[in-house]
């Protein structure tokens, strides 16, 4: 694998999204030898960083804080990062941002995609996201598209790589049902580094963890009778958007 190692996608609307809703899935991936490539769309500068505004922190001051800590983040993971600054609450969808997506998929050519969900009632950011991303991987397969002002070549185009969306903070409220349960348990010490990386949210720290925890029992109860299963199983859930394409059902 590390020869030809897989490459993850994960776009992300805010800067801590990515650690919260699928840093396990990022770090294990990373420790299997893959790629993974975190897009923040934006720092979270205005919705997610309100200890920095009691704080008297200024806008800039607030996104630096906010670009360092998700870097230390992903570093953590072992993942390189990526932002585009597009500002948050509201998170605008744009043309110019999906363009920005399609170079960065057309680049980085990923297997898999993974980004928020369509439906998130307390939060119009993360939607958006998902929205843009789809829409980046359909025009990053279509050659029609330029790229840079250029026709693209054959070998950038990408392929039809599955998107999964990640967890939501509230999945009874977003429709959000956990079709794919990941085990996470090798990339865990890596994910709660990258959790003790934004300290602007500790109080997101027990929640994910205590969410692990519990996908990680429904992660037991639905393998059946695995005795390769750790006592303790750390896991995150995923939807899964696309059809899963198999010779085999298993």
């Amino acid at each position: 694998m590390a020869d030809n190692p897989r490459t993850m996608l994960v776009v992300s609307a805010h800067a801590g999204d990515f650690v919260w809703r699928a840093g396990g899935a990022i770090a294990s991936h990373v420790l299997r030898g893959g790629r993974a490539v975190v897009v923040c769309l934006s720092y979270g500068e205005r919705g997610e960083s309100a200890s920095q505004w009691l704080a008297g922190k200024s806008l800039d001051e607030i996104k630096a804080i906010r670009r360092d800590e998700a870097t230390a983040a992903a570093d953590a993971l072992g993942a390189e990062i990526r932002f585009l600054d597009l500002g948050d609450y509201p998170l605008r969808e744009s043309d110019d941002a999906i363009a920005a997506l399609v170079r960065i998929m057309r680049e980085t050519q990923p297997d898999v995609v993974l980004t928020h969900p369509l439906t998130d009632p307390y939060n119009g950011d993360h939607p958006a996201a998902a929205r843009m991303a789809l829409e980046a991987r359909v025009q990053a397969q279509a050659i029609g598209v330029p790229t840079n002002g250029r026709v693209p070549t054959k070998e950038e185009i990408i392929g039809a790589p599955p998107v999964f969306f990640f967890e939501p903070h509230q999945p009874e409220m977003s429709g959000f049902k956990p079709e794919v349960l990941l085990d996470v348990t090798t990339g865990w010490e890596r994910k709660r580094a990258a959790m003790e990386s934004l300290p602007a949210q500790k109080h997101m720290w027990s929640y994910y963890t205590d969410l692990a925890v519990r996908r990680g029992v429904q992660l037991k109860r639905n393998a059946g009778p695995n005795l390769g299963l750790p006592v303790d199983v750390m896991a995150e859930a995923f939807m899964r958007y696309f059809p899963q394409v198999t010779d085999t059902l298993d």
